[in-house]
């Protein structure tokens, strides 16, 4: 048996590709449909277009995820079957509302950069003038 296979459901590389709390998310958002690079970003609007990138590139190196070029677009899709029974568990996971909420602490505990100002209050406008 090959480990490195990307097939293989014990290749390391997919195990790698996964720790990512920002990795799986994508897989997410494509499981069900191709999505362009740009929605994907659209969909995760806290971190920057390189990033989303990056982290493409990792999922489709571990052979989770196939890339369709279409002009200067780039689309994605999960490739289900090289997760194998492992598949059936992500879905699991993400329709349970607890690790949605895992899933978000832990995507903004990885942030990077300025955190995002607040919208201010009516109150604290009014502190100001």
């Amino acid at each position: 048996m090959n480990l490195m296979n990307p097939m293989n459901p014990m290749n390391p590389d997919l195990f790698t590709a996964m720790a990512s709390p920002r990795r799986l998310e994508i897989l997410r958002l494509i499981w069900q449909d191709e999505r362009a690079a740009g929605d994907i970003h659209q969909a995760m609007s806290d971190v920057t277009f390189g990033a989303v990138s990056l982290q493409l590139r990792t999922l489709v190196n571990a052979g989770l995820v196939d890339v369709r070029p279409a002009g200067r677009q780039r689309f994605y899709r999960a490739r289900r079957e090289a997760l194998g029974d492992l598949g059936q568990t992500l879905e699991h996971m993400w329709n349970d509302a607890l690790w949605r909420l895992k899933l978000q602490a832990e995507l903004e505990a990885s942030r990077r950069g300025p955190r995002p100002r607040r919208a201010r209050t009516s109150t604290q406008k009014r502190k100001r003038q």
